[in-house]
């Protein structure tokens, strides 16, 4: 803009800041425009001195108003040094700022030697402003402010000790052994404090008793002064790695917020340098905050009440509490702690200099005009007021006028509530405190303002018509005074209402009636209460619906957070991972290849030749002994402790708006957005777990003038189990979204166990999931409980089945002719037999072994007993199952088998992003029967085991399509340009399909030696490796007939077609 128009835009924006003082960009932007101007430094000078006496400023603005200072005064004149130095105090009380104190330092130095050169005579009128020990007694004062700051105090420090020196050198002989007693003294001092530059100041103390001590004093002086680091130099070795945090982070309020933490948690704290990283702390978020980092006052808010939490004493609280509240003229919670600390000055009985009234204070806060726009912020001052005043009436104090006075202040305080926001605080805070001063106001009164309580609740209910809470409290008033005909009338309008829990009324109103109604007014309440509940489920029913209906609409074009799983349901996969069958029972979970597959092709050895000793690793251990694992590395990222779910955002939110919002609270992994009618939901995950807390301060915030709800994932996500085995997602949506608006089921993939019956509701708010509890022990069916719990991730063990493996027992050494009963009827006798299953071969005779699941674990642990026992004359062998033990069975491994599961394995690609294999499951079942699924999200494909060849025969002969998540499934009976074109690695041997169900992953067959057998070559890596070598390869290769070649359902469908 040309120079007229900058005129313009400064008298407006002068013209703003009369009419709002407090209003801190207004102040920088006035600044800014007015810096910008040219010839307008005096309009400068004054939009910075405007904004000194509003607000506490940094460096930003006190560096240039003392340039401007230092050009303009007289500093020959009392006057104008005066005015300067008083300056100089007004910055330095404001924050710590290591250039500003360097400034002052330069200054006083300048000045002296201005001075004591004797080219320039110092006024008389400056008496002794200027003079040696002035200027000594100036500088110390200025070195210590700056000392509590470990890196950077060295930039006063040693220009104050190299004027000391000066000073020293150009000293009479008869007053050098006293300076250099002082100079010893100071450098004493310093090798006490704690700061980085310890060498340099021990170098320091080396040098000055060289030269000004005698030689055989100086290996004393030297090993007194290592006595005196040695805890200084301690202290910074434990904030070193916090230093260098801070230094590899410019100065992150992350990294101070982290570095406050350690400080606030040592046992033993230091408060020097505890004041130091809080004052380094606030200074940078006010920094921050002047060039408009978004969080930047939220952190000085949250650092300026941490720092008031940790100062000693009444009188250092004080100086601190007036800082804040200038610091941060907006927030409630600092003019309240500041209120209530005047109170406990008060009743103390100190005398402290320049103290002000509790009125005073509370009417600066009211003249701000910030608190009054924010209910948040203006409750805690508003309480804070109150609750002095009405400790005032029970001492005794000025009743008469007190208690009008009280009314008042909370009737004011009601109603500038009400204008600041639609809606109503949930606690009803000033609403109680009011109707318990009406209650009490009868000591003080002879007719007291019982009837004022019903029209506080009145009130109350006509500004939040949907509250239940201010409903309940309004009718709790009435019957605590006895005012039942009126509570009767109030329940039976309210029952029929739009509330957001009429359930919680509906109880009451009953209780009420049982207590104080007639049979009658019982009967008449149960039957509107019970017309209303259809009414309320019939409008859920249809809520719900449509919240499915877009939901599903909208799965094709929304990319659904996966995150969301990995946040919510780390319990989903306590039994999954590369699962594998143990020979000595059990599943392997683990993080390696492809779960549901085995090794690739391996060698086919005949019967009888012995084992070379170095024909693969691990040969110690014989055929019969399981081989153990090392479990897989727990995972690093702990996405359900480091997650916030942010809900009620606007529809224009974009990441970076929530990466800004939350950017001072810690470092973002990861933003994740879902639309779902009405509403915009996210999932912030921090790179740590530490960033949560500051993370859900910014619960009731804006976002493009719209407030948001941020809450911990896990509270608002729902652990269900115990349904009937039908359950489908439509029906738990259905049954769970008449609580609430329903963000995502997740169901658990049955690959590896098709037992488990189990999911996660998750809610977008956690008022919804609470509300979801009164589900827990419902019935869906005869005998079968339903159980719902809050899904916190510090009892994991309740909300899955992570311990199945402690309910299951592993039979070995099982006769051909067992059957299923046999094991039942013989386990039967340990405790409740959930589940048996027996491996069958193709005739259909016993494997040899079988897993045996018990209701509880120590029903397992009981028929451990059964180990040799005799069945069908063989001795069995029981333990329990072991996850680490690797399958060794002969009938797992081998083309046949293969093939066998490749006949009924249908490939399905074209599959919605973020496809869950349980929900994949459930949508196939309805056409066919499912024995397993298993999806590949980075290709968006699949495969599908069934029951029988002729499953998938008829299912890849479906006509009519099939539709999931809005994409129509594309099945083929191979692999070709999707799944499985190449094996794991990539190699694309024959016979290394990953995509079919393979048996379970077993270590190759181990060649034998010895008189009559070849030994057999075996190259490669080690047991598990797919890069297996080339000799397996080909023997497994020369195992295939040469020229065979098999029909699948292509053929079959072509001579469908010729007929």
């Amino acid at each position: 803009m040309d120079e007229s128009q900058s005129l313009d835009a400064l008298a407006n924006i002068m013209n703003d800041v009369a009419e709002k003082p407090f209003d801190f960009a207004l102040h920088v932007n006035h600044i800014r425009l007015a810096a910008s101007v040219p010839g307008m430094d005096a309009e400068a000078t004054a939009a910075r001195e405007m904004m000194t006496q509003c607000f506490t400023v940094g460096d930003d603005v006190w560096l240039p108003l003392l340039d401007a200072k230092e050009k303009d005064l007289d500093l020959e004149s009392e006057e104008g040094v005066n005015d300067l130095l008083a300056t100089y105090a007004a910055a330095e009380a404001d924050y710590l700022s290591i250039p500003l104190l360097e400034k002052h330092l330069n200054f006083l130095i300048d000045r002296h030697e201005h001075y004591s050169s004797g080219e320039n005579l110092r006024p008389n009128t400056l008496g002794e402003v200027f003079t040696t020990e002035w200027t000594r007694e100036a500088l110390d004062g200025v070195v210590k402010k700056g000392a509590i700051h470990l890196t950077r105090s060295n930039k006063l420090w040693e220009p104050r000790k190299d004027w000391e020196l000066e000073m020293l050198e150009s000293a009479p002989p008869k007053e050098k052994p006293k300076l250099v007693e002082h100079i010893q003294n100071l450098l004493q001092q310093r090798l006490k404090q704690t700061h980085s530059t310890m060498d340099e100041t021990m170098q320091a103390y080396s040098t000055f008793t060289t030269n000004n001590y005698p030689a055989q004093d100086y290996e004393n002086a030297m090993v007194n002064a290592s006595k005196m680091r040695g805890q200084s130099v301690r202290n910074y070795e434990r904030r070193e790695p916090h230093e260098i945090n801070l230094t590899q982070t410019q100065n992150s309020l992350e990294a101070f917020n982290q570095y406050i933490t350690y400080e606030r948690r040592a046992k033993h704290p230091d408060l020097f340098v505890t004041r130091g990283i809080y004052e380094r702390a606030i200074s940078e978020a006010a920094k921050r905050r002047f060039h408009g980092e978004a969080g930047a006052e939220d952190a000085l808010r949250l650092f300026w009440m941490g720092y008031c939490d940790v100062l000693p004493g009444l009188d250092a609280e004080l100086e601190t509490q007036r800082r804040a509240v200038k610091s941060v003229p907006g927030s409630g919670e600092l003019w309240a702690r500041y209120i209530r600390l005047l109170e406990r000055l008060q009743s103390s009985g100190e005398l402290f200099e320049g103290i002000e009234s509790i009125s005073d204070v509370f009417d600066r806060a009211i003249s701000t005009k910030l608190i009054q726009t924010d209910s948040n912020q203006l409750i805690p001052v508003i309480l804070a007021r109150a609750g002095y005043e009405k400790r005032q009436l029970e001492a005794g104090v000025d009743v008469e006028e007190a208690l009008p006075q009280l009314i008042g202040l909370l009737e004011t305080g009601i109603s500038w509530a009400y204008e600041a926001s639609k809606t109503i605080d949930p606690t009803l805070k000033l609403e109680k405190f009011l109707t318990h001063v009406a209650e009490i106001s009868q000591k003080y009164e002879s007719t007291g303002l019982i009837d004022s309580i019903f029209d506080v609740w009145k009130a109350a209910s006509k500004h939040s018509k949907s509250s239940y809470v201010v409903w309940l409290n309004y009718t709790e008033a009435l019957i605590k005074h006895q005012k039942h005909n009126e509570a009767r009338q109030l329940f039976s309008e309210i029952s029929t209402k739009n509330l957001d829990w009429p359930e919680a009324l509906w109880d009451a109103w009953i209780s009420f009636e049982q207590l104080h109604g007639s049979v009658e007014t019982i009967d008449e309440a149960m039957d509107k209460v019970e017309k209303a509940q259809q009414a309320v489920q019939t409008k859920r029913a249809k809520e719900a619906k449509r919240a499915a209906e877009e939901y599903q609409a909208n799965m094709a074009h929304t990319v659904v957070p996966a995150d969301v799983e990995k946040i919510i349901m780390d319990a989903r996969d306590s039994v999954g991972g590369d699962v594998e069958m143990a020979a000595g029972g059990g599943v392997k979970s683990g993080g390696g290849d492809a779960s549901m597959q085995v090794d690739q092709v391996v060698a086919v050895v005949e019967r009888g030749k012995k084992r070379g000793a170095d024909d693969d690793e691990g040969s110690a251990d014989t055929h019969k002994k399981a081989r153990f694992e090392e479990k897989p590395a727990p995972p690093k990222r702990d996405r359900e402790n480091s997650t916030v779910f942010v809900g009620d955002l606007p529809s224009n939110t974009t990441e970076a708006d929530l990466v800004a919002l939350f950017k001072d609270c810690g470092p973002v992994r990861e933003v994740k957005f879902t639309k779902l009618a009405p509403t915009l939901v996210a999932t912030v995950e921090f790179v740590d777990r530490e960033s949560v807390p500051a993370g859900l301060t910014k619960d009731k915030k804006r976002v493009h003038d719209q407030e948001i709800a941020v809450h911990l994932a896990w509270k608002s996500t729902m652990y269900i189990t115990n349904f009937p085995e039908s359950t489908d997602d439509a029906y738990i949506r259905n049954l769970f979204g008449k609580y609430g608006i329903v963000f995502d089921v997740r169901w658990p993939s049955k690959k590896f166990k098709s037992t488990r019956r189990f999911c996660y509701v998750q809610f977008t708010s956690p008022a919804a999931a609470e509300k979801a509890l009164e589900l827990h022990g419902r019935e869906l069916e005869p005998n079968l409980p339903l159980n719902v719990y809050i899904s916190n991730p510090e009892r994991k063990k309740e909300r899955t089945d992570q311990d199945a493996n402690e309910k299951e027992v592993y039979v070995a050494g099982l006769s051909r002719f067992t059957n299923k009963g046999d094991l039942e009827k013989l386990f039967a006798t340990y405790g409740t037999v959930k589940d048996v299953r027996i491996a069958l071969d193709e005739a259909g005779h016993a494997r040899g072994y079988a897993f045996v699941e018990f209701e509880e674990p120590a029903e397992a642990q009981r028929a451990l007993s059964a180990n040799n026992h005799e069945l069908k004359k063989r001795r069995i062998g029981v333990t329990l199952v072991d996850p680490r033990v690797r399958a060794r069975h002969k009938s797992e491994i081998g083309l046949s088998r293969i093939a066998e599961t490749r006949s009924r394995s249908v490939y399905v690609r074209n599959l919605p992003p973020s496809t869950q294999e349980g929900l994949l499951q459930q949508a196939l079942e309805k056409i066919i029967p499912v024995k397993r699924v298993e999806v590949f999200l980075d290709r968006q494909e699949a495969t599908v085991e069934l029951e029988n060849p002729a499953d998938a025969g008829r299912l890849l002969l479906r006509t009519e399509p099939i539709i999931f998540g809005g994409n129509t499934l594309v099945l083929s009976e191979d692999a070709k340009g999707g799944i499985g074109a190449a094996t794991q690695n990539g190699s694309g041997s024959a016979g290394s399909n990953p995509a079919s169900f393979k048996p379970r992953k077993v270590g190759p067959s181990k060649p034998k030696a010895g008189l009559g057998f070849k030994k057999t070559p075996i190259t490669g890596g080690a047991e598990g490796n797919p890069g297996q070598g080339a000799s397996r390869t080909e023997t497994a290769a020369a195992a295939v007939p040469a020229g065979s070649s098999g029909k699948g359902q292509d053929d079959f469908r072509k001579m469908l077609s010729k007929k």
